[in-house]
């Protein structure tokens, strides 16, 4: 009875399934979406609602103020109209009933948040973002029902800390037309208070002289309040001035009377001299009533033009943090053809990788089936050739689909890089599954021939061709999650190529995993190093399940990174039962109809009790770590990586050390409890005061996708060495200590 062609039948139908459930399983639990209520989101940096202030109720000519109000979690922060240095604006879309017209957030005064030598304005604690909404003579009130309109919202906003997280909501609110809605009242009295008031008329206002690199500003017409007191300067128009430029330092001001000038520096980043430059001044110290005024707006007016900066004038470490931040907004760019050398490099890169990719930990119980599957076909070459081209086929034609599978998933919208499938607890899970009934299938607890009529237990025999085939399916199915030594390189050149060049490397990685089976298939010599066929391969064969279940407790361990204990122990629950399922089928007469039907229906309670369990996202301990505001107690402790927090270390002159890991990569696993943990490393780390960063990608992350795009590769395992002023240094895939030792040494 054959066992492996139906086992790799069922695999490649699963494996196809569940690449194709990845993108919904990933988005339902999106670490940026929040948990909605109606009026209400809640994430664990936020709590976003959605209020309202109608004192008169809703009609023509009556005041009508909506707003989001944001409570921050101590340390987190969002971001004004002008983020600064770094950041995105809080954006909200309006769905109102006819008659209603959304304005512009009547943004409040922002303070400035200092993050090493980046600086950025934005809100901590609680604030309120109002939106003045303007009632149409047209407006016509509901006249039946309750009374009520439907007023909806869509936010997005980035909230940082020294990591930045993207987050959104939908909100819904019913307002009612007749009566008071003051509520909010007070809420909205404050953000009204903290609003700057306009400079207008009589002279009041500003004027902006162009002087080289420098601005000199002139406002005239402040009240008296403010005369004499140092002023915060924050302009609407971003890029224009300098955000983290410090009073008394970098710009000066003083006062005449009523006239207040400063000169400042005009910023690296800035684009075409506009006419006027809309800029808000606020007292520095807020007077102990907060009602009273305390900051003004001007639109002053610019004399004189300044050369507009190239951009390539940005910081690379700022610039690395801008785009990790905006990399989910960033809309794809369409890539161009690869020159022929850069081509050439990537096929002999792909094909050296996945000729180095047999070597990988992952690949070994492959490894040991392909050389039980030769060792059956014996003297016969005929059948040996055929085996070896249809495995070749398999597996370059696997590593298509899933390059072309990723290809496209990039080219929607998606932030997705190589072994992308398993960040998906669900991917994981049906995976382990499926090598738990292999191994089953390999140990003699069953045969697939029980189950299925004989017409299709002849199946091997007839189609040994398919057989070869869904075998190389196998390979590159337990093979995808690992990078070896050359592939980084070339699979992020890949997906910078348009999709024919890509998918040429791919199949280039694909025809160097399969060339040791290739050739051994059509190289008599190396066939006859093989024992013959005889009764060990039955042993041999049992032996085997050993690997397939090693495979399962490590993608438990995966599943554990990425749902927690409760999710690997509902796993390990419904692999039990499952395996009990299978048990009871090989069972036979009545014994077999009733035990069976006892584990079905308690395997269906168990999936309905805990099998929730095994999808849902937890953090990691790191990231719960940066939450609860902890730090690292060790000189050589790891913190979790983020675009923000290594562009702050690197402008604070500080070298940075990023491991870019997943628990599903073997290789990183292994390279982080050899060279990682190395005392001679781990000195030379701290000698150097190296910040050492590590970038978890168990579980899908656009910003990191992002920052190895830059790198130019696409997979983990990725190592790099930032130093201030210098060029970021790639380590090869499987480090040595003299590598990373070696690198060190350069600081």
């Amino acid at each position: 009875m054959s066992h492996r062609l139906l086992s790799r039948l069922f695999f490649a139908l699963l494996f196809i399934a569940a690449s194709a459930l990845w993108t919904g399983a990933s988005a339902q639990f999106s670490p940026k979406m929040g948990a909605s209520t109606g009026s209400v989101v809640t994430t664990p940096r936020v709590r976003a609602e959605l209020i309202a202030h109608a004192p008169e109720g809703v009609g023509p000519g009556q005041p009508l103020w909506l707003g989001l109000q944001i409570t921050h979690q101590p340390e987190w922060h969002t971001y004004w109209k002008n983020p600064g240095d770094s950041g995105l604006p809080t954006e909200l879309t309006w769905t109102l009933p006819a008659g209603l017209t959304a304005g512009e957030i009547a943004w409040p005064v922002p303070h400035t948040i200092r993050i090493g030598t980046l600086a950025n304005h934005g809100y901590e604690g609680q604030v309120l973002l109002p939106v003045p909404v303007q009632v149409g003579p047209d407006f016509q009130a509901p006249l039946a029902g309750n009374g009520t309109l439907d007023v909806r919202l869509r936010a997005t906003w980035l909230v940082c800390r020294v990591e930045c997280i993207p987050e959104e909501g939908e909100f819904a609110l019913q307002l009612p037309v007749r009566g008071s809605t003051a509520l909010h009242a007070t809420a909205f009295a404050q953000s009204q208070a903290d609003q700057p008031l306009a400079l207008v008329g009589d002279g009041r206002g500003g004027q902006v002289r162009v002087q080289g690199e420098r601005l000199q500003l002139t406002v005239r017409g402040l009240p008296a309040a403010a005369r004499g007191q140092p002023l915060a300067l924050f302009a609407e128009t971003p890029e224009v001035l300098i955000p983290a430029a410090v009073p008394g330092k970098d710009w000066t001001q003083a006062w005449n009377g009523d006239v207040w000038t400063a000169d400042l520096p005009l910023s690296p980043q800035r684009g075409d001299t506009p006419a006027s430059l809309p800029l808000v001044l606020a007292l520095d110290q807020r007077p102990a009533d907060r009602q009273a005024p305390h900051a003004w707006r001007t639109v002053a007016s610019v004399s004189g033009t300044w050369a507009a900066a190239p951009r390539a004038s940005v910081s690379p470490a700022l610039a690395a943090a801008l785009a990790a931040n905006q990399a989910e907004s960033a809309p794809p760019a369409a890539p161009a053809s690869a020159p022929l050398g850069t081509l050439l490099a990537a096929l002999v890169g792909g094909l050296l990788g996945g000729l180095l990719l047999n070597l990988m930990p992952c690949v070994f119980p492959v490894l040991a089936i392909k050389v039980l599957g030769f060792a059956q076909h014996g003297s016969n070459r005929r059948a040996q050739r055929l085996a070896g081209a249809a495995y070749t086929a398999g597996v370059v034609l696997s590593f298509l689909a899933l390059g072309g599978l990723l290809l496209g998933l990039r080219a929607a919208g998606e932030q997705l890089g190589w072994g992308f499938q398993l960040q998906s607890p669900a991917v994981v899970a049906l995976l382990a599954g499926l090598f738990t009934l292999i191994g089953l299938n390999l140990a003699g607890l069953f045969e697939f021939g029980q189950f299925v009529p004989g017409r299709l237990a002849t199946l091997q025999a007839r189609h040994p061709v398919g057989d070869a085939f869904l075998s190389g399916v196998l390979a590159v199915a337990i093979a995808s999650p690992c990078t070896a030594p050359f592939m980084g390189a070339s699979l992020g050149f890949a997906v910078g190529m348009p999709a024919a060049q890509a998918l040429a490397v791919f199949a280039a990685l694909g025809l160097g995993m399969a060339l040791p089976y290739l050739a051994a298939s059509l190289v008599p010599a190396v066939v006859g190093w093989l024992p013959r066929p005889g009764p060990w391969m039955a042993t041999f064969r049992r032996a085997m399940a050993f690997p397939m279940f090693a495979t399962v407790v490590w993608l438990v361990w995966v599943l554990g990174q990425q749902s927690g204990i409760d999710g690997a122990g509902a796993l390990l629950a419904l692999l039990v039962a499952g395996s009990a399922l299978v048990w009871s089928l090989t069972l036979r007469g009545r014994t077999r109809v009733v035990i069976a039907s006892v584990l079905i229906a308690g395997s269906a309670w168990l999936i309905g009790a805990i099998g929730q369990n095994v999808t849902k996202p937890v953090e990691s301990a790191a990231q719960v770590a940066a939450d609860a505001g902890s730090a690292p107690s060790a000189p050589h402790a790891w913190q979790p990586w983020s675009a923000d927090r290594a562009a702050a270390l690197l402008a604070a002159g500080q070298p940075v050390f990023v491991d870019f890991t997943a628990a599903w990569c073997v290789t990183c696993q292994y390279n982080k409890r050899t060279t990682l943990v190395d005392s001679n490393v781990l000195a030379d780390f701290a000698d150097r005061k190296v910040a050492l960063l590590r970038a978890d990608w168990t579980r899908r992350d656009p910003a990191i996708t992002a920052a190895l795009t830059q790198l130019g590769r696409s997979g983990v395992p990725v190592y790099v060495l930032y130093a201030p002023g210098k060029a970021p240094v790639v380590l090869t895939e499987i480090l040595s200590v003299a590598e990373v030792r070696q690198a060190l040494a350069t600081l």
